[in-house]
């Protein structure tokens, strides 16, 4: 099978892309767990929230694409087909923003089945952080290759995002990928991986939008999956992550959201009543990623 992935078709379990394996094998047992995200750079967890209640939150997502007029009126809402102006949505920001409209959203990322499974994963109580960013990617949309701390990186480096798929996505609908091994690439870590979007204003914060250039030059491979309402993967801040072309007529809809401990230091930018976000990045002319790179010698 062939697969989108930037501007190239793939071959799963060809030399740049192979598949995610899961942990439900290792589900009950918290040391493999570590172990397992150590090992590996994430957790992929099958069937790890109610598969109905993250259904209801799709439901929410569609009904407001409807009412964004970006859904295709010859088809039912609740099939989620791209209407023709073919605009992603992102409905970024805090608790009290997403409430009244997602309620459903945060039933799923704030239960105390994820925050139970954190605390136990982390060993002392979490926190996550007030601002979600909950998703819909349109036909021909992805996200190129990066490292969340970029964004993220002003409190603990111990931080870990949860990927939430919001329906059934298969691969050719643009299904998150890892790249194996990159959370041990030294000298992208203490380059790229210093970078500071907000600080340093380089232009959209992705290393690459190419996921061969990524391998060929730093090393590693590429691993992603079918998912189903209701898995999870999860993973820390230095794994390089990117997705697949979504070729569908179907919006992806997906969440990301983030857990820490609760002691360590939390960046202030995410968290409050009325998180404050990139207050910075893109306010100016930025410096591109290309020549970024080159002063890193990347």
């Amino acid at each position: 099978m062939n697969v989108q992935f930037g501007e190239h078709q793939l071959e799963m379990g060809g030399k740049y892309l192979t598949e995610l394996r899961d942990s439900n094998d290792v589900i009950d047992d918290w040391t493999a767990l570590r172990g397992r995200l150590q090992e590996d750079g994430y957790l992929l967890i099958r069937n790890f929230h109610d598969r109905d209640l993250v259904l209801n939150a799709k439901a929410e997502f569609l009904q407001a694409l409807h009412e964004m007029g970006r859904l295709d009126p010859a088809f039912p809402v609740e099939q989620g087909v791209i209407g023709q102006s073919n605009k992603s949505a992102m409905w970024g920001g805090g608790a009290e923003e997403l409430q009244d409209r997602f309620p459903a959203f945060l039933q799923v990322v704030n239960s105390d089945r994820v925050m139970d499974f954190f605390t136990r994963l982390l060993g002392g109580p979490v926190l996550t952080y007030d601002y979600k960013w909950p998703r819909a990617v349109g036909h021909g949309g992805s996200t190129g290759a990066h490292y969340d701390i970029v964004y993220m990186g002003r409190g603990t480096k111990n931080v870990y995002t949860m990927w939430t798929p919001m329906d059934d996505i298969p691969m050719e609908q643009g299904t998150l990928a890892m790249c194996l091994g990159s959370q041990h690439f030294a000298k992208v870590k203490a380059t790229y991986g210093q970078l500071d979007v907000d600080r340093d204003n380089v232009i959209d914060g992705w290393l690459s939008k190419d996921p061969v250039d990524i391998v060929e030059k730093f090393g590693g491979k590429w691993a992603t999956t079918n998912f189903s309402a209701g898995d999870v993967i999860i993973f820390g801040m230095f794994m390089l992550h990117a997705s697949l072309i979504n070729t569908t007529n179907r919006y992806r809809i997906s969440s990301d959201t983030r857990y820490q401990l609760a002691a360590e230091p939390v960046d202030e930018r995410w968290i409050g009543r009325r998180p404050k976000g990139h207050y910075a990045w893109g306010k100016t002319p930025g410096k591109s990623m290309e020549d970024a790179r080159r002063m890193w010698g990347l």
